[in-house]
């Protein structure tokens, strides 16, 4: 604090001027000013007390003058930052067609990979050519001449442009139209099924339907844990723990599955490890056998033939001969911490209800705010969970299985043929069949278990693969036996037509199609028009929609729009190879996780390490144990670990310079919405191409 005093304010200075002693706070940017009344002054309060002069002025601009340029310099130091990350991208030249960036799966050919690559970069050197075209005929005013005119025109460009324009009015024009007007329906729908979600999920909230067991049905309580407490009803409850190499996570998830309220002998808790480095192998059994020293029903299992991905895993585990003493199994996947009322809040809601197969929780996740790709995932998993999976589990009875944090009697999976490993996508895969077989399905908004989202742009774009290559190939397999099944006319139809179709396929569809091609398109061919309402309002208002589950999301409402057109390309490739059964829909990858936890799981896991201390105090390690262990699993060389990195995103670069290069040519045209949504979008794909959205790799 730096005390400052006008010299007016002591008095007797020239022209007899008097003024406020003032005391200036600087805490840099900001700044604050305190006016200290003299003594025998007038409250500091009144107006008479408050004489201003030119040297105070002077003071509060320039502090408000350096305010400002300490927000500018944050600003720029900012931009430069982005500029240098951009810059080392492009150095380094790292890129997404890198050997070791490929997925391991099968079918990783590089000439699969780039097909679209290649469409996309053939269209961009088309444009910049027909940039240039425009741009030189404009000059020339062309532009403003009828055709005959410009025919009678003599040189080798007028008749090269006198011919575009004429096959542009008669063939490219109508073709595109049609397209475009295909394609404005399609989103049309799409637009009216979202519209009708969104009504259904205010009407449940308005009437306040949720799932309620039987057991405190009718007691006016809203504890869901009463029957199975009151009763003294504990079902005996098989709890699995797939993962794949995953060092970060397992010790938490483990711990938080041991700590479920819920008799010790009455759940068994299964540990399926299929991971291939023997270090962490070493590590999660480890853990196991801490956890059976304090009396923990768990089981340590690694298979010796890794086939069939996590299905292939959950199929080999439920195959042991104990399956049989249980009524029911919870799946979380590594990366998930259940709280320890799950059981209690879940399993009652199948008690009277003998045709409820599948019990599902909703996702909460414990770095949302991480990153901005964060942020961005959470309105998308928001409204999924808040709206789409509560209004058809309210209204149908059946969803897509989220493949975690959920509970499945284990007669309904039996009698769907159990887990299969013909697609990667085998929680949605189990959920139709269970749906076909008259299985109902219940979920649970109000029961969460926490989670991670996959923090960097690398990840997440593989997640989103798997997530939309796995449901065609699934179309693919069981839409005989969708036709063939014997549930009723409208649940084949809101199977093929709403959960398929119209959520699977035709969304990535008519997303990059639309707003990827087709619009950047009838900017070079104008004879083709997209309607502003198409471009701006509409998808405007279905990102509000979107955005609602998760109010305190709205300041990110544009880039949320511009990111989900920017992911488009890599939904539509994923759409394309499972319908097509190309070799990328094959390809499984394990989502990489941070091994982030919440507070209260930090808590948690203080309390916990001391309990085994306190069990560990005075113990000698027995050393022949120790010796016949190592016998039995011997330590393996440690891999070398794998350096992160951030890349450059070819598609993506590709489409940014193609939008862009569109929205030039729109000015020619006088486009304005079109401009700036051009722009924009050019500069989303830009930012994504240069992977500055996510975790960044120093």
């Amino acid at each position: 604090m730096a005390p400052w005093w006008g010299q007016e304010a002591r008095g007797g200075v020239s022209g007899g001027v008097t003024g406020t002693p003032v005391v200036v706070k600087m805490q840099t940017p900001d700044w604050a000013i305190s006016e200290v009344p003299p003594p025998g002054s007038p409250a500091a309060g009144g107006k008479d007390g408050r004489g201003k002069n030119a040297r105070q002025i002077t003071w509060v601009l320039l502090l408000k003058a350096h305010r400002a340029a300490g927000k500018l310099t944050g600003a720029a130091t900012a931009a430069l930052s982005v500029a240098a990350a951009a810059r080392r991208r492009v150095a380094a030249g790292r890129t997404d067609s890198d050997a070791d960036n490929a997925p391991p799966g099968p079918g990783g050919s590089p000439a699969l990979r780039t097909r679209l690559y290649g469409f996309i970069r053939a269209s961009l050197l088309l444009s910049m050519l027909l940039l240039a075209a425009d741009v030189a005929a404009h000059a020339q005013g062309w532009h403003l001449a009828a055709l005959p005119d410009l025919e009678a025109v003599e040189g080798l460009f007028a008749a090269a442009y006198a011919a575009w324009m004429r096959a542009r009015a008669a063939y490219l024009g109508p073709a595109l139209q049609f397209l475009t007007n295909a394609c404005v329906v399609l989103f049309m729908i799409q637009s009216a099924d979202r519209l009708i979600l969104c009504l259904g999920c205010f009407w449940i909230k308005l009437r306040g339907i949720r799932p309620v067991p039987n057991a405190a049905a009718g007691k006016g309580s809203d504890d869901v844990e009463a029957g199975a407490q009151e009763e003294g009803e504990f079902p005996m409850v098989l709890v699995q723990i797939p993962m794949c190499n995953e060092k970060e996570v397992y010790q938490q998830s483990i711990g938080a599955v041991c700590n479920l309220d819920w008799p010790r002998s009455n759940f068994l808790v299964q540990v399926l490890d299929d991971s291939d480095d023997a270090a962490t192998s070493a590590l999660i059994r480890e853990e196991v056998e801490k956890w059976q020293r304090e009396g923990v029903r768990i089981l340590y299992r690694h298979r010796v033939i890794r086939d069939g991905y996590k299905a292939g895993n959950l199929k080999s585990a439920m195959n042991c001969s104990y399956v049989k003493d249980y009524e029911f199994v919870v799946i979380f996947d590594a990366d998930f911490q259940p709280q320890e009322d799950f059981l209690k809040l879940t399993v009652p809601h199948f008690k009277g209800k003998e045709d409820v197969g599948l019990v599902q929780a909703r996702w909460s996740f414990v770095n949302k705010d991480e990153n901005l790709l964060t942020r961005l995932q959470n309105i998308n998993l928001c409204f999924h969970f808040e709206v789409e999976q509560q209004v058809n589990g309210a209204f149908l009875n059946f969803f897509g299985f989220n493949g975690t944090a959920g509970v499945w009697r284990i007669k309904a999976l039996e009698d769907s043929g159990g887990w299969m490993e013909r697609t990667t996508v085998e929680d949605m895969d189990i959920a139709v069949r269970a749906h076909l077989k008259g299985w109902k399905f219940l979920y649970l908004n109000d029961v969460e278990c926490q989670c991670e989202l996959p923090e960097s742009y690398e990840a997440y774009r593989k997640q989103q693969h798997r997530w939309h290559s796995g449901p065609m190939q699934l179309f693919r397999l069981c839409f005989v036996d969708i036709i063939k099944s014997k549930i009723g006319f409208w649940k084949k139809f809101n199977l093929i037509f709403l959960f398929f179709l119209l959520r699977k396929l035709i969304l990535p569809f008519y997303s990059f199609t639309l707003f990827c091609v087709i619009l950047p398109m009838t900017m070079f061919a104008p004879e083709a028009e997209l309607p502003a309402w198409v471009v701006c309002y509409i998808p405007a208002t279905m990102s509000l929609l979107n955005i609602l589950p998760a109010p305190k999301s709205f300041p990110f409402i544009v880039p949320y729009l511009l990111f989900e057109n920017t992911m488009s390309v890599t939904k539509f490739n994923a759409m394309i190879s499972g319908l097509f059964q190309l070799g990328s829909a094959y390809e499984w990858v394990v989502t990489k996780k941070s091994g982030r936890s919440s507070e209260g799981d930090l808590v948690a896991l203080v309390e916990n390490e001391k309990q085994s201390r306190q069990l560990r105090v005075g113990s000698a390690p027995n050393l022949d144990s120790l010796a016949a262990k190592e016998e039995l699993y011997p330590k393996a060389e440690p891999k070398p670990k794998k350096k992160k990195h951030n890349r450059l995103y070819r598609k993506e670069l590709a489409l940014s310079f193609l939008l862009l290069t569109a929205a030039a040519r729109s000015l020619l045209s006088v486009q304005g919405i079109h401009f700036y949504f051009l722009l924009f979008q050019g500069v989303s794909f830009l930012v994504v191409g240069l992977d500055l959205i996510g975790e960044q790799v120093e």
